[in-house]
């Protein structure tokens, strides 16, 4: 989504209110696609005195795969964002300021793809306390209990026989 904010560039006090739907199904992320539904956006661009600001919030379901047990589970994402704009820099290392494109248009779209990308985790889990699966025997831990057998170390052989309790 592309705002031109020509309108309001020139009026401070003035407000440019937006929302759309961004499309991130094909967006893939850790070997998933955590996006299959749109990613809800609105804000507004304000002219605070001369400054414009961009403020707003994003908000999906994200389709995910626990990375300790590999269960899908769904979260809610919601993502607040707010930054300056400028029609022109002084200096070309700030990187907290969003140049303007023809001094007047915001490509919005763009903008707010990266930030929601540069908002997700690099790691979901579908529960804090979540225990994940056994290396050995692949069990889920939050399900049932581990079904390996107990490996003796060769070196702690005689040791473990030692302490066996006797018949």
């Amino acid at each position: 989504m592309r705002l031109d904010l020509r309108t309001i560039l020139s009026q401070p006090g003035s407000s440019l209110p937006f929302s759309f739907s961004m499309d991130l199904s094909q967006l893939e992320w850790n070997g998933s696609r955590p996006a299959p539904e749109p990613v809800q956006v609105s804000g507004t661009v304000d002219n605070e005195a001369g400054a414009l600001t961009l403020r707003c919030k994003m908000s999906a379901v994200l389709r995910l795969n626990c990375d300790r047990c590999l269960k899908p589970f769904s979260r809610e994402k919601q993502i607040s964002y707010e930054t300056l704009l400028a029609p022109e820099l002084e200096r070309e290392d700030s990187d907290d300021i969003v140049l303007l494109e023809d001094g007047c248009v915001l490509d919005a779209g763009e903008l707010l793809r990266e930030v929601f990308l540069l908002s997700l985790d690099t790691r979901y889990l579908c529960s804090e306390d979540c225990k994940g699966l056994c290396p050995g025997c692949g069990a889920d831990l939050n399900v049932e209990p581990c079904r390996c057998q107990k490996q003796v170390d060769p070196r702690l052989a005689p040791l473990a026989k030692f302490l066996a309790p006797e018949d």
